[in-house]
């Protein structure tokens, strides 16, 4: 069975997930610790339940998704894993801090571990995570979806009640729109994880959410 803890980052709030099961192998989604406090609980949390991280994981390359990437990388070896399309974006982690928050950044990143090629899966443990490209909030975008427990993270494609901003280079609305159609086949008890905000459903959004049809 499948466990989902979510650790609350940054200045905006982004949502960290380490997802594990009952071999406590786990993986790391959009580790966006920034302060001291997060980047310890994050570890804390890993290191008091026994689990055995197995891969960092970024649905996109903005840098709230990928500020405590040194962490992960530093205490248990992990670089992080992203869509080639976000390869550029990844490697200018420094220049996104000047950029948007005005602050300069003494750490180094780890380079990128790996690209997520399309229909390929993440597994772990006795874990299939689908790796389902959706392009419009970056060109790069991801979400993760198990099947077997129909939860579905989103990063920022899919929001409760909202979506991702597409106003940012690589951004497209006409993109995002095709991406949340491909969403809305999934199942309407579908869980969905977004990486801000609270948790919702497919069919939640379909019912709600003035941007997701079928």
């Amino acid at each position: 069975m499948i466990n989902v803890q979510r650790f609350i980052c940054n200045m905006l709030d982004e949502n960290c997930y380490v997802v594990s099961d009952e071999t406590k192998e786990c993986v790391i989604i959009d580790c966006g610790a920034f302060y001291d406090e997060e980047r310890i609980a994050i570890v804390d949390y890993i290191r008091t339940n026994g689990l055995t991280p197995k891969r960092l994981l970024a649905t996109h390359g903005h840098l709230d998704h990928n500020f405590g990437n040194t962490t992960i990388f530093e205490q248990f070896g992990l670089r992080p894993e992203i869509a080639k399309e976000d390869e550029r974006m990844m490697n200018n982690l420094h220049a996104q801090a000047e950029t948007f928050y005005h602050m300069q950044l003494e750490e180094e990143y780890p380079a990128v571990e790996r690209f997520f090629e399309e229909d390929k899966n993440i597994t772990f443990g006795n874990q299939t995570l689908q790796i389902i490209p959706t392009p419009g909030h970056s060109r790069g975008s991801v979400c993760f979806y198990n099947k077997k427990e129909n939860v579905l993270f989103t990063g920022d494609t899919l929001f409760q009640m909202s979506i991702g901003r597409t106003d940012l280079q690589g951004g497209s609305m006409m993109q995002i729109i095709q991406s949340l159609r491909t969403l809305a086949q999934l199942p309407d008890e579908t869980i969905v994880l977004p990486g801000h905000g609270g948790q919702t459903t497919i069919g939640e959004e379909l019912k709600h959410n003035p941007y997701m049809d079928r």
